[in-house]
């Protein structure tokens, strides 16, 4: 049997071992191993738990007293702010690349089903996927998991899950060994320009319902096909993406509201 290898990065989340990277690293793996920069030593890693819809996973290697990463609040992310990328391109060993954030909550890239992107022009290539994304005081604002490349090289524009949503997987990968999103029964569609003037709105912002799931909490709460949802749980809503978002981060069984 031919035996196929793949190569990937991670970040160090606790002194005790838990490893945050890509899903996609280890997707389909029967075994992972995690090799560390500094000690040259090779582990065995569990992979305590996966989600294909943020593109994140959890892994755990037996050791103690390791150079834990300190988290950023990805959400005061600007742009323009400095950031280095980290990782193991080509399997060239540990590599820092340096850059900028170029976008923030970027979507709509049919990459996974929950895009919150960090867009950065840090170079970042194939090998670099699960690894860091930091600030310019080496605390993590991301998770390095895709590029924006013709020929599969950098082109300048790459894509980072923003630490804050990477952290909120991971605890609960850990906790409940999956993760649990809330559910709002809706089919939407952005407000353009044209139901914008439609609608007598003032700005092309929220999350037009198009269509409403039977026995759901939408149709519960008596949200109707044709209503405009302008904030959830007290946030504007831009759009259609950053209602799903808000909606998946919220936990099964909470009550919050909507104002149409």
């Amino acid at each position: 049997p031919r035996t196929e290898r793949s190569l990937g990065s991670g970040v160090i989340v606790s002194p005790d071992g838990y490893l945050l990277t890509n899903n996609h690293v280890v997707d389909g793996a029967d075994e992972v191993k995690v090799t560390l920069e500094k000690e040259k030593k090779e582990y065995v890693a569990k992979v305590v738990g996966r989600d294909p819809k943020s593109d994140i996973a959890v892994l755990k290697i037996e050791a103690t007293g390791l150079p834990a990463i300190i988290f950023a609040d990805s959400d005061s992310v600007e742009v323009g702010d400095v950031v280095l990328a980290i990782g193991n391109p080509s399997g060239s060993g540990q590599t820092l690349t340096k850059g900028s954030v170029s976008a923030t909550r970027r979507g709509g890239r049919g990459i996974e089903d929950y895009e919150d992107f960090i867009q950065t022009d840090a170079s970042i290539n194939p090998g670099n996927s699960g690894g860091a994304l930091v600030d310019a005081e080496g605390r993590l604002i991301g998770i390095n998991t895709a590029i924006l490349s013709r020929t599969g090289g950098n082109h300048g524009v790459g894509f980072a899950v923003p630490a804050n949503q990477a952290r909120s997987v991971m605890d609960a990968l850990i906790r409940d060994g999956r993760v649990s999103r809330g559910f709002l029964g809706v089919s939407l569609q952005d407000v353009d320009a044209d139901l914008a003037r439609e609608f007598k709105l003032k700005e092309a912002k929220g999350a037009l319902v198009a269509d409403v799931t039977e026995h759901s909490a939408a149709e519960a709460a008596g949200i109707k096909s044709g209503d405009i949802i302008m904030e959830f749980n007290g946030k504007p809503v831009a759009d259609r993406r950053q209602l799903k978002l808000a909606v998946g981060n919220t936990p099964p069984g909470s009550k919050v509201d909507v104002r149409l």
